[in-house]
């Protein structure tokens, strides 16, 4: 069956607001791990693998395989050397990862207003 109507003739648009504006959002970004690293780093210049592993509660190995998703992606830099002989691994937020972050909270905006709008 065809959704396209009788010939010549076009369906309106149909507006589904949020749900259109759901699938829409940085599926990079919508994971849990990664939208937590992305979050604390956008309060703060930077943090270490230790501050932001504690924060969000993961593993090491967690936090490693997400965070270097996101320094593939370009969203966050890592910069690694020793403070008092011991390594320090820190990451800061990269401007495209900033504004990456601002398009995803707009979209998620979105779709909650939506919602709650019904």
């Amino acid at each position: 069956m065809s959704r396209s109507g009788p010939p010549g003739k076009r369906n309106p648009p149909v507006d589904i607001g949020g749900a259109a504006r759901a699938v829409q959002l940085d599926a990079l970004i919508h994971e849990r791990v990664r939208l937590g690293i992305l979050s604390a780093l956008a309060a703060s210049d930077r943090l270490s693998f230790t501050e932001l592993r504690d924060a969000l509660g993961v593993t090491d190995g967690n936090l490693g395989v997400h965070a270097r998703k996101l320094e593939e992606a370009g969203y966050v830099e890592c910069e690694k050397r020793f403070a008092q002989r011991k390594p320090r691994t820190e990451y800061r937020l990269t401007t495209k990862g900033r504004n990456a972050f601002a398009s995803y909270l707009f979209r998620l905006e979105s779709v909650i207003q939506s919602a709650r709008n019904g």
